[in-house]
């Protein structure tokens, strides 16, 4: 992360934004730290900072939105009941309780200069993805495809841009095991001029959406795509994964 800083806020509210996506909105004394390195990406994200016995235990979470003037922010977190770490904090959280993390980092926020906008993701993704069509111009094309439990996990996405929102329903599957995402960017129609994608969810994506994309349709400058999570390991598990890619990319004939 391009910043270092250390920062402990207090919950101020809680807001159940969807039956498993819950925003924390955060604020308090230390808020002016946190802004004097605010991003100006729509993917700036933090690490969360928790205790477990004697260790320090981090989880990755996007920053949805940042008031400067209320002096807030706020972090939406997909929850499963107990489960989890972050989630189950989040789940239980209440106005006073506090929340320690470092950051910000980030790296993507959409140019003007692209034709028509492209965001492919699932829940993982949905905070960055609902700041990036906040940020777009007015008038600007964008398509986000997101996949999502079901129709009673849909949330409003506000954008001045000229934005289709095509939710892809689980309906039962587990996350990570469909291929709906692939297949929805497959079987759109691919618009023309400069498209800027990004592109962000389970692992998958890296060897689905990705490729397509890159094979002549998004110039690799234009696209923004990592995985956020993979199905089946802890965060711990997933950042030696991806360190292992970033290895075998740098390695030599790899």
């Amino acid at each position: 992360m391009p910043q270092k800083t250390e920062v402990e806020l207090t919950v101020q509210r809680t807001e159940q934004l969807a039956p498993r996506l819950r925003r924390i909105v955060l604020g308090g004394p230390a808020f002016d730290e946190y802004l004097a390195h605010h991003l100006p990406c729509t993917d700036t994200y933090v690490k969360l900072m928790f205790a477990v016995g004697e260790d320090t235990v981090l989880r990755t979470y996007t920053v949805r939105w940042v008031d400067a003037a209320a002096r807030e922010l706020a972090i939406d977190f997909v929850t499963h009941g107990d489960e989890g770490l972050a989630g189950a904090w989040a789940q239980a959280a209440r106005p006073g309780d506090t929340l320690r993390f470092r950051g910000p980092g980030g790296a993507y926020r959409p140019v003007p200069e692209a034709d028509h906008q492209l965001f492919v993701g699932d829940e993982s993704a949905l905070p960055a993805i609902a700041a990036s069509v906040a940020a777009l111009q007015p008038g600007t094309a964008a398509t986000a495809f997101i996949e999502i439990d079901g129709p009673g996990h849909q949330v409003e996405l506000e954008s001045p841009a000229d934005l289709a929102v095509y939710w892809l329903h689980r309906d039962g599957a587990a996350p990570g095991t469909t291929t709906l995402l692939d297949d929805a960017v497959r079987a759109w129609p691919w618009p023309q001029g400069r498209v800027q994608a990004f592109v962000h969810g389970e692992s998958a994506l890296l060897k689905t959406v990705r490729p397509y994309l890159l094979d002549g349709r998004v110039d690799r400058k234009d696209i923004s795509v990592s995985a956020y999570w993979r199905r089946g390991v802890t965060e711990e598990g997933f950042r030696a994964w991806k360190k292992e890619q970033q290895d075998a990319v740098m390695r030599p004939g790899a």
